[in-house]
C-alpha cells in the first residue's frame, strides 16, 4: 500500500502553454483552455499543474517543470511574432533530467513539420511532393512542377496557414497566379518575385511543394491521435486555397465527432493499423515517444475502383493541438498514465 501511495504521489504532469505574467499569476487547473484535460488526468489519479511560459520568466517555468514527472506542451511554432527556439532548448534540458516531455522537440522535428510530407510521400497517404532546400533550388525546379498543374507551397514550420500558397501558371503569360492561404484574393506575380517572398522560409528549414488536390473544396478530415490510438475526428469545409466563390460560401467551423464516427472508420483503421506504424518506422520514432495528442489533416484524393475515397495527407500538427473532440481528454489521460507507468 505504501508503494501504491508513493506511486500516485509522484504522478504529476505540468500542462504548459504560452502566456504573460498575469496569466502565470492567475493560472489554475479550473481555469483556461485545458480544464477538461486537468479533469481527465485527475480521473486516472494524476495531478495536473498549470505552467505558463514566456521567455521573460523561462527560469521559473523550468523549475516548475523539473518538479513534475511529465509535461504536456501546447505552444505554437509561431505565435505573436515569437518562435519556440528558447522553449525547445528548455524542454530538451528538462527531458535530459528525467522529465517526460510530450511532444519532445526532437519528435516535433521528425513528424510535426511539413517535411514529413516529403519523407512519407511513398506511404498510402502520400502524393506528388517535392522538397526545396534553398531558394535557388525552388527557382530552378518550380517551373517544371507547375507544368504538371497547380502546386501548394508550404514553409516547413508554421501554423494557421502561415507560409502556405497555391501557385499555378497563367496561360500565355510569364506571370504566375498565387493565393495566400490566409487571404481571400489571389495575386499575379513573376516567379522571381514569388521566390523572393518565400526567401525567409529557408532561414528555418526547407520548403515543401505538393500537388494541389482538386477535391479540397469537399472538405478536410482531421484525425486526432493519442499516441497510436485514434481519439476522434473533425471535419470541415475550408476557404483556404479554394477559388470557387460557391465552394467558399459553404465553408464552416470544424465539426467534431468521436472515434466511433461511422463515416471515418476506414481512415481510423488505416491510421491505427497501417500508417502510424509505418510513420514511426520510417521516421525512427519509438512508439512510446508518440505525442499524447497529435492530429493528421487529410484531403480527399482520387476515388478508388471500389468507390471508396483515398486520403492525402496535408499536414501533421503536434506542437499545439487545440481544440479537439470531447472524447480526446480521456484518451490523452490514458496515454499519459500508460507513459508514466513506463517511466516509473
Amino acid at each position: 500500500m505504501d508503494t501504491e501511495k508513493h506511486f500516485y504521489a509522484r504522478r504529476t504532469v505540468a500542462i504548459l502553454s504560452r502566456g504573460n505574467a498575469a496569466a502565470r499569476r492567475d493560472a489554475t487547473p479550473k481555469s483556461g483552455r485545458f480544464v477538461d484535460v486537468f479533469e481527465a488526468l485527475a480521473a486516472v489519479g494524476i495531478e495536473g499543474r498549470p505552467v505558463i511560459y514566456d521567455e521573460s520568466f523561462a527560469d521559473a517555468a523550468r523549475e516548475q517543470l523539473l518538479a513534475a514527472d511529465g509535461v504536456l506542451v501546447w505552444v505554437n511554432p509561431i505565435q505573436d511574432g515569437r518562435n519556440r527556439a528558447g522553449l525547445d532548448v528548455l524542454l530538451r534540458d528538462v527531458a535530459a533530467q528525467g522529465v517526460w516531455v510530450s511532444a519532445h522537440p526532437d519528435v516535433i522535428l521528425k513528424m510535426g513539420t511539413k517535411e514529413v510530407l516529403y519523407r512519407t510521400r511513398s506511404m498510402g497517404w502520400g502524393s506528388d511532393t517535392a522538397l526545396y532546400p534553398s531558394a535557388a533550388a525552388m527557382r530552378a525546379e518550380l517551373p517544371g512542377q507547375l507544368a504538371t498543374g497547380p502546386r501548394v507551397i508550404k514553409r516547413n514550420r508554421g501554423n494557421g496557414g502561415q507560409g502556405v500558397w497555391k501557385v499555378e501558371r497563367l496561360p500565355n503569360s510569364s506571370m504566375i497566379r498565387v493565393l495566400d492561404a490566409t487571404k481571400d484574393a489571389p495575386e499575379k506575380l513573376t516567379l522571381d518575385d514569388f521566390v523572393r517572398r518565400c526567401a525567409e522560409y529557408f532561414e528555418t528549414g526547407s520548403v515543401i511543394d505538393q500537388a494541389f488536390q482538386p477535391r479540397l473544396s469537399e472538405g478536410v478530415v482531421r484525425c486526432y491521435m493519442a499516441g497510436d490510438r485514434c481519439a476522434g475526428f473533425g471535419h470541415h469545409k475550408v476557404k483556404a486555397l479554394v477559388d470557387s466563390p460557391a465552394a467558399r460560401s459553404e465553408a464552416g467551423p470544424r465539426l467534431y465527432s468521436s472515434n466511433a464516427d461511422p463515416r471515418f472508420q476506414r481512415l481510423r483503421r488505416l491510421m491505427e493499423d497501417e500508417w502510424t506504424p509505418q510513420l514511426t518506422s520510417l521516421l525512427d520514432i519509438a512508439r512510446d515517444d508518440l505525442p499524447a495528442i497529435w492530429d493528421a489533416d487529410f484531403m480527399l484524393g482520387a476515388v478508388q475502383a471500389d468507390g471508396s475515397d483515398s486520403y492525402v495527407l496535408g499536414e501533421i500538427n503536434v506542437s499545439s493541438v487545440h481544440p479537439y473532440p470531447d472524447q480526446a481528454p480521456a484518451e490523452i489521460a490514458r496515454r499519459v498514465a500508460d507513459r508514466l507507468q513506463l517511466k516509473l
